[in-house]
C-alpha cells in the first residue's frame, strides 16, 4: 500500500513537472514580450507547488515503510529515485525554490534582450542573481565545507555520482589530442564553404522531413523557432524547437537533428511519469542528441542523401557534389560560437565553459569579472579576441535559466556517442549502407534496445558499459575524430 501511494504520488509531481516545462517552453517559443513578468510570477508559484509535494513528510514515511525485497527492478529504481530526490528536495527551503525558478524565468528573458543591445551590463543583474542562488541552492545540498563540493551538488542533478576532480581530469586528458588534431589541420588548405541564399521556409520544410527520416513522431511532437533551440517533453509529447539563417542552412537542418536526436530518446521511453522510465543522464542524453548530429548526420554516407535534398530545397549550389557537401559539413574553422563549432574544436568549447562554472560556483570568479576572464581564457584556447558579448560570454542560454552544471554533460555526451557508434557497427555491419539511404529503424531500434527503454536502472557509465561490452573511455571519440578528420584533411 506504501509503494501505491508513493508512486501515486510521484506520479502527480512529475505531471506537476511537466507543466512547468509546457510553460517554460510556451515561453521561449510563444509567449508574447509582455507576458515576461506573469511568467516569472507563475513559474515561482509552480516551483512552490511541486517542491511542497516533494518534500511532503508522508513521502519519508512511506519510504520507511516499504520492504525493497518483494519489488521489481522497475520499482526498486522508482524508490531509489524517489528517494534521492526527496533527500534532495528537503535540503532546499520552498522560498529558494521559488526564488530559482522566479530568476530562471527572468533571466531568460534578460538574457533575451540583452542579446538584442549586445549590452552585457543589461544581462548582468539577472546573472548575479542566478549565481546568487545556484550557490545557496549548492550549500544546502553539499556534504561538505570543500568549495569544489558546491558544484559537486549542481554537477549531481545532470550527471548522478559525478564528481568535479574525477571529470576535470576526463576533459582535460582530451586537450593535447585535440589541440594536436586542431593544429595540424591548421596548416591545410580548407575545404570550400556552403555559400548563398537559403530560404528560411525552404529549411524548415527540410527540417521536418529530415525529423521525420530520422524517427520523430510528430504525431507525438511539434517544431517551432526560437533563439536557442531545445527540446521540451516526454512520451507522447515532446517538442522540438530550431532557428534559421539565411546565409547558413547548416545552423538549422544540424540544430533540429541534434534536438530530434533528444526527443527519440525522450519519446522512446516506457513511462513518462516513473522516474525508473526517466533518462539515465544528461550525459547520456548528449549521447544521443550528438550521435544523431554527428556520427550519422555528418557521415560521408548521409551526405549522400542529404545533397539531393539540399538542391531540391534550394536549387543548385555552390557546393556541386556529396562529397563537396561531406566536406563542407565538417569544414574545420576556429570560430566563437558553441553550437555551430566543428567537433574538432567542440569539446574545447565545453572546456572553457565548465572550468568558468564551476568558478562562479566556487567562488574563485565573480560574475563582474566573468566577460574578462570568458575573453582571456577563448583567446588562450582559440587564438581569437572577442570583441562582441553575443559571441562570447552571452550566447549560451543555459546561465541565463540557472542551469550551472550542465555543460560538461555535452562532452560525456560526444564520449558517449562514439562508444556506442563502434558498438554499433559491430552488431550492424550494413549501418553504412543503411545511412546512405536515410534508412534509420535499425539504427533507432539499436539505440532504443541498449539505451531508451533502459531508463535510469543503470547508473550512466554502467549503461554505457552494458550498451558497449566495456568500460567507457575518451579513446573511441579521439580515434573516430582523428581518423575522420585525417581523412578528410589528408594528414
Amino acid at each position: 500500500m506504501s509503494l501505491e501511494k508513493l508512486l501515486e504520488n510521484e506520479k502527480q509531481i512529475t505531471a506537476l513537472g511537466q507543466v512547468a516545462g509546457l510553460i517554460s517552453w510556451d515561453q521561449e517559443a510563444m509567449m508574447p514580450p509582455k507576458g515576461a513578468g506573469q511568467r516569472a510570477e507563475q513559474a515561482g508559484a509552480l516551483a512552490q507547488v511541486i517542491h511542497d509535494r516533494r518534500t511532503d513528510p508522508r513521502i519519508g514515511d512511506w519510504l520507511a515503510e516499504i520492504d525493497g525485497k518483494q519489488m521489481s527492478e522497475f520499482d526498486r529504481c522508482n524508490v531509489h529515485e524517489i528517494r534521492r530526490a526527496y533527500d534532495r528536495a528537503t535540503k532546499v527551503p520552498a522560498r529558494l525554490a521559488s526564488e530559482i525558478a522566479m530568476a530562471s524565468s527572468q533571466g531568460q528573458q534578460s538574457w533575451v534582450a540583452a542579446r538584442k543591445t549586445k549590452k552585457l551590463a543589461d544581462f548582468l543583474p539577472a546573472l548575479k542573481r542566478n549565481i546568487e542562488l545556484k550557490r545557496e541552492e549548492a550549500a544546502c545540498i553539499s556534504v561538505s565545507n570543500d568549495p569544489q563540493s558546491l558544484y559537486d551538488a549542481l554537477l549531481d542533478e545532470f550527471e548522478p555520482g559525478a564528481r568535479t576532480s574525477e571529470l576535470s581530469a576526463l576533459l582535460e586528458s582530451m586537450r593535447p589530442r585535440l589541440k594536436a588534431l586542431r593544429e595540424k589541420i591548421a596548416e591545410k588548405p580548407a575545404p570550400a564553404a556552403l555559400k548563398g541564399h537559403f530560404s528560411a521556409d525552404q529549411q524548415l520544410v527540410l527540417a521536418r522531413k529530415l525529423a521525420t527520416i530520422l524517427g520523430y513522431d510528430f504525431e507525438a511532437g511539434r517544431i517551432d523557432k526560437v533563439v536557442h533551440p531545445f527540446c521540451s517533453g516526454s512520451g507522447n509529447d515532446v517538442r522540438i524547437t530550431t532557428r534559421t539563417d539565411e546565409a547558413d542552412p547548416f545552423n538549422c537542418l544540424y540544430s533540429t537533428i541534434h534536438e530530434v536526436g533528444h526527443a527519440l530518446y525522450a519519446q522512446g521511453t516506457t513511462d513518462p511519469f516513473m522516474p525508473a522510465a526517466e533518462y539515465s543522464s544528461m550525459g547520456v542524453h548528449e549521447s544521443q542528441s550528438r550521435f544523431w548530429e554527428n556520427q550519422i548526420a555528418r557521415s560521408g554516407e548521409f551526405a549522400k542523401w542529404l545533397f539531393p535534398e539540399m538542391v531540391e530545397a534550394f536549387g543548385a549550389m555552390n557546393i556541386d557534389s556529396p562529397d563537396a557537401l561531406y566536406a563542407a559539413v565538417n569544414r574545420v574553422e576556429t570560430g566563437y560560437i558553441r553550437t555551430e563549432a566543428d567537433e574538432v574544436h567542440y569539446n574545447l568549447h565545453i572546456l572553457l565553459r565548465f572550468e568558468l562554472e564551476r568558478d562562479l560556483i566556487c567562488g574563485a570568479l565573480e560574475a563582474e569579472d566573468l566577460e574578462e576572464a570568458w575573453n582571456a581564457n577563448f583567446e588562450r584556447d582559440f587564438g581569437l579576441k572577442v570583441e562582441d558579448p553575443n559571441l562570447g560570454v552571452m550566447q549560451d542560454v543555459h546561465w541565463s535559466a540557472g542551469l550551472f552544471g550542465y555543460f560538461p554533460t555535452y562532452s560525456l555526451g560526444n564520449i558517449y556517442a562514439a562508444c556506442l557508434d563502434r558498438a554499433m557497427r559491430k552488431d550492424l555491419p550494413n549501418r553504412d549502407e543503411l545511412v546512405a539511404n536515410a534508412e534509420t529503424a535499425l539504427i533507432l531500434n539499436w539505440l532504443r534496445d541498449k539505451i531508451h527503454v533502459k531508463g535510469r536502472l543503470y547508473p550512466a557509465p554502467k549503461l554505457i558499459e552494458q550498451a558497449i561490452g566495456e568500460a567507457p573511455s575518451t579513446e573511441p571519440l579521439l580515434d573516430y575524430l582523428e581518423t575522420k578528420f585525417g581523412g578528410l584533411y589528408d594528414l
